[in-house]
């Protein structure tokens, strides 16, 4: 049972439309709370962070749609373009973004908002995350039985960093013109994406 609330837990973090704690936090908790399994928690954990990324992918583009001006919808829907393509490159991109302990909020916003096939990610998704997700939950439970006084603050300092980071990843997705940057290797920003509600 407690495996079906690691799972379930991880698809709230990973559905919601904003940066909030990142999955591993919810398997370190599940796992030092409960001793639980350290691979059971990994690959319930792992499983409801795509299944919630990839409801996040079918239900932002709704959002898009409403909050943020057609012209940067159109610039969000031209990079999901590239992300589209079922080359070894973009499964290597994601492969690899997941690898590094950054917010997969931007890349499934893209996803979404460019309506593609997010199940094509999936597969890269998962490899990625189960390793980086697999060294954090196994650095927590390290600190939690050798120096439960640094948990607290272990964590904290880097749910602040990845927030910080995950907030400016999706200010650079948002505020980039990419097509600009991508067609014409021009660098510009475009703040003016909002619509008016």
């Amino acid at each position: 049972m407690l495996y079906i609330l690691v799972l379930l837990a991880s698809v709230v973090v990973d559905i919601v439309p904003f940066i909030g704690p990142p999955a591993w936090i919810v398997m370190v908790f599940f796992q030092i709370r409960y001793d639980l399994n350290i691979w059971m928690v990994l690959v319930t954990g792992v499983v409801g962070s795509g299944m919630g990324r990839y409801l996040y992918s079918k239900y932002i583009y709704l959002l898009s749609k409403r909050f943020i001006k057609p012209k940067k919808n159109e610039d969000m829907q031209f990079l999901g373009a590239r992300l589209a393509n079922k080359s070894w490159k973009v499964q290597l991109f994601v492969f690899v973004y997941t690898l590094v302990p950054l917010p997969s909020t931007p890349l499934f916003t893209v996803a979404g908002c460019s309506k593609i096939k997010t199940l094509n990610l999936l597969p890269a998704f998962f490899a990625g995350k189960f390793i980086s997700d697999a060294i954090m939950v196994f650095t927590g439970h390290y600190v939690s039985v050798n120096i439960d006084s640094i948990v607290h603050g272990l964590l904290t300092w880097n749910v602040l960093a990845g927030t910080l980071i995950g907030i400016l990843l999706i200010f650079l997705f948002l505020f980039i013109d990419w097509r600009k940057l991508l067609e014409e290797k021009k660098f510009a920003m475009n703040f003016n994406i909002w619509n008016k509600v």
